[in-house]
């Protein structure tokens, strides 16, 4: 393959040949149902995944008449595998694990997915089961209640986890008033007073044919999956022959923020101080995505990273201490995590931000570029030595980048990245407003200077 393919939503059919000699088809039905697939040669397993792009971003509160729907994506998440007309939670469960399959979903900011990864002769019932799940479930008064209690206790240990409470505040000091600031799984008080319409209201709105993108990887066969998924879904009470153009991708533009946070502090004790420390970042269409992997590969992504060698190498300041640089649709982050003795906290957080202030100023080296290239290169083969990733990207590609782009043209895309490039870039990210929290036993005055602008600190040496 020579460079990326577009995924137009109005070609009915693409097929292309993709790095390692797999085969990438595309069909787009009458319906407005995409379905990609990706055929790797000798492989005896498959994993399936039905998309939609709603995530947490799209609930909203009580408004025209509509109840309010914050928490209801991970909600029903939740009770698609309670059951449906055919089939109980039990049937369900016992269809994978009588096979030896995997079936899980995912809630995440911009798109819910439900995948099972079985050997490719199981592949007709894990599109029977999941197609089931998607168009069936019946959302049952008692189950809704059982299921309440079930994410209230995930939300109460989520709430323990320091770094999970870190890593969700940090989204909100970034973002601010942003829908994506808000939390993936919802809060207890959304949870708590969530209505079954309200969830019902947000299946039926969401979980349309129009809306619905399958995605599969593995031995498998475009054609028969195609033929299979349609059967399915006529039998769950569809109607393929209704035509409807697929729903339109979310648009690229940079949203404005208000609200953002310089400085969170939640004092609680414990052993630890759970540090994250950011900027806004990119979106995941920007071109730039590929400089920012070689840039957070460099800063904060392996144990040579510049990050991992400060902090915890040469001065033993924190066992965990990493850089990541999540992209969405319209905003992003770039973040920098540790965590350490609450003495040790405005140490680690002040080297954190002149981490990233001297690549600003002083840029990567020869050898540090040629290394994260080559991290990333092997990095991404060795994931797609597993089907779930390459259904995966399936998903990203068609769901958010409008093209797909295979192991070869990622490869050639990092490997055009320079040292200025890289530099050019984390000036950038370092110009931009910083937001710090840290969870834990620590009083915020030992962090007002670290999240200072750029103009009152001094020149990094």
């Amino acid at each position: 393959m020579n460079g990326a393919v577009e995924l137009p939503l109005g070609e009915p059919e693409l097929a292309f040949p993709a790095a390692g000699e797999t085969l990438v088809r595309r069909s787009v039905l009458p319906s407005g149902i995409r379905v990609l697939s990706e055929q790797v040669p000798g492989s005896r397993s498959a994993t399936i995944g039905f998309w939609v792009a709603v995530g947490s971003r799209d609930e909203h509160p009580a408004e025209s008449g509509h109840p309010a729907t914050f928490g209801s994506t991970h909600f029903l998440e939740h009770l698609l595998f309670k059951g449906t007309e055919t089939r109980s939670a039990l049937d369900i469960a016992i269809s994978f694990d009588a096979v030896g399959g995997e079936h899980n979903a995912v809630t995440a900011k911009e798109y819910t997915c439900y995948y099972a990864k079985v050997q490719d002769r199981d592949l007709p019932m894990a599109v029977d089961v999941l197609a089931d799940m998607f168009t069936s479930s019946v959302l049952d008064p008692e189950d809704f209640e059982s299921e309440r209690r079930v994410i209230l206790e995930e939300l109460a240990m989520a709430g323990d986890d320091p770094a999970d409470v870190a890593n969700e505040r940090f989204f909100e000091a970034v973002l601010g008033t942003h829908p994506l600031a808000r939390p993936i799984g919802g809060d207890p008080e959304a949870i708590g007073v969530a209505t079954r319409d309200a969830v019902l209201e947000h299946y039926r709105a969401s979980y349309r044919a129009r809306d619905l993108v399958v995605t599969a990887a593995g031995a498998v066969d475009h054609d028969a999956l195609v033929e299979r998924l349609s059967a399915a879904l006529e039998a769950a009470g569809w109607d393929l022959a209704e035509t409807a153009a697929p729903v339109d991708r979310r648009p690229a533009e940079l949203a404005l923020v208000d609200g953002r946070s310089p400085l969170t502090v939640v004092e609680r004790p414990g052993e630890q101080v759970n540090l994250v420390l950011g900027v806004p970042g990119l979106v995941a269409t920007d071109d730039r995505r590929a400089v920012l992997s070689v840039l957070n590969t460099v800063f904060g992504g392996g144990m040579s990273s510049r990050l991992f060698q400060q902090i915890r190498e040469r001065r033993g300041l924190a066992y965990a201490v990493y850089s990541f640089a999540p992209g969405y649709s319209d905003a992003g982050v770039f973040g920098m995590y540790a965590g350490c003795a609450p003495k040790n906290a405005a140490t680690v957080a002040a080297l954190m931000r002149t981490e990233l202030e001297r690549l600003a100023h002083h840029g990567v080296t020869d050898d540090e570029l040629t290394r994260a290239i080559g991290y990333l290169g092997g990095a991404s083969a060795l994931a797609l030595e597993d089907s779930d990733t390459r259904m995966s990207r399936l998903g990203r590609a068609e769901l958010a980048l409008g093209e797909f782009a295979d192991l070869d043209e990622a490869l050639r895309r990092v490997g055009r990245v320079t040292a200025d490039d890289v530099r050019a870039l984390a000036g950038e990210l370092a110009a931009r407003p910083f937001s710090l929290v840290a969870v834990g036993p620590v009083d915020e005055h030992a962090f007002r200077s670290i999240v200072d602008q750029p103009e009152t600190r001094p020149d990094v040496a």
